[in-house]
């Protein structure tokens, strides 16, 4: 599963906490820059986007969850830290339950 990552300027030990997910970055951007703040061009390739809230403005986050309901992304918003993370991707999809998902196997 590849993700897409809206928020923080650095990552910390998000990578490891994503890894046991078996969720690989897609890509990540910041949120700070202006280009970063209205919707990409393109999300192929994404199965989820991880929101770090405490990074991003309403007008951002507006954008993406919309880009992630037009195009049936499902998306995560959480507080950039290791427990919220795990909580929100628990709640989307277990370790356990990846290693049955279809996405999962085609990798």
């Amino acid at each position: 599963m590849n993700a897409f990552i809206v928020g923080a300027d650095t990552l910390g030990n998000i990578p490891d906490v994503l890894n046991q997910y078996g969720i690989a970055i897609h890509k990540h951007v910041s949120g700070r820059n202006a280009a970063h703040q209205r919707k990409p061009a393109t999300l192929k390739g994404v199965d989820l986007i991880i929101l770090f809230t405490d990074f991003l403005g309403h007008n951002v986050m507006r954008h993406y969850r919309e880009m992630a309901h037009e195009e049936n992304i499902r998306f995560v918003a959480c507080r950039r830290s290791v427990c919220a993370l795990s909580q929100s991707l628990d709640k989307v999809c277990s370790p356990r339950q990846c290693d049955d998902c279809p996405a999962h196997k085609k990798h």
